[in-house]
């Protein structure tokens, strides 16, 4: 189990898209993982298609009671048995040499965080080559502004970052206050700037609302932040630079 790594997945009305995606995983090279998939009281056929994969790697949780994307992450945390935790979204898909290339690269750096580039797909998946590139490196205070970090591109070892940090709050872009989190705790983000995840823009995701993106942001500058209105003023217009140049 030293090298398993465990990839949690939230699903949520997510049948047109979960195939595809459990589809992406079980081709990838790198081959010792367990996909957990927890499903938040899905009112279409997500199970039906979670279900119909004979892979002994596939786990299907169902919970009890439907509480959004952070609790089904945290309940697939409690769940994992890998040193190695991988997040992805039931709508995005990987490129097959996404874990090899991000284990490789989280070892030559020795590194306890790391995420990678990704490319803006539309909602039949396909790259609209609109790339992301990311950082070598994001501390604390660079992450305020710079929220390039993707939770389909994140791997985590737990060797080194505690489950209490990577569990997530409950707060909107809950993903997003968790990186912080585990900055804010002293670690280094590391960047593989290669494009080896497809980000699935759906008309109705909460990353497509403007508006909400606007307040969200701000609510974890003064929630998970605790800055004060000065400094939060001060990330936010860095913040909003950024987020356009890379959607442009």
């Amino acid at each position: 189990m030293e090298e398993l790594v465990s990839i949690i997945v939230p699903v949520y009305n997510a049948e047109n898209y979960i195939k595809e995606t459990i589809e992406s995983v079980l081709s990838q090279t790198f081959e010792d993982f367990e996909l957990i998939l927890v499903d938040d009281i899905s009112t279409d056929n997500s199970v039906a298609v979670i279900e119909s994969f004979n892979d002994k790697r596939v786990r299907l949780h169902k919970v009890d009671k439907n509480q959004g994307a952070y609790a089904a992450r945290n309940k697939g945390l409690e769940l994992a048995k890998g040193r190695y935790i991988a997040f992805l979204d039931a709508d995005d898909k990987w490129d097959k040499e996404k874990l090899q290339k991000e284990m490789d690269f989280m070892k030559k750096n020795d590194a306890a965080f790391v995420f990678t580039g990704y490319e803006f797909a539309d909602s039949k998946g396909n790259g609209l080559g609109k790339i992301v590139k990311v950082p070598k490196t994001i501390t604390y205070k660079q992450a305020l502004h710079n929220t390039t970090i993707f939770t389909s591109t994140v791997l985590i070892d737990r060797d080194k970052v505690s489950d209490d940090l990577i569990t997530m709050p409950n707060i909107k872009s809950e993903d997003t206050a968790t990186w912080w989190n585990i900055l804010k705790a002293g670690f280094i983000g590391y960047g593989l700037d290669e494009n080896l995840v497809m980000y699935r823009r759906t008309g109705n995701s909460l990353s497509a609302n403007k508006f909400v993106a606007l307040k969200r942001i701000w609510d974890l500058y003064m929630q998970i932040g605790h800055l004060s209105v000065f400094s939060a003023c001060y990330h936010f217009c860095l913040w909003a630079i950024l987020a356009v140049k890379r959607r442009i």
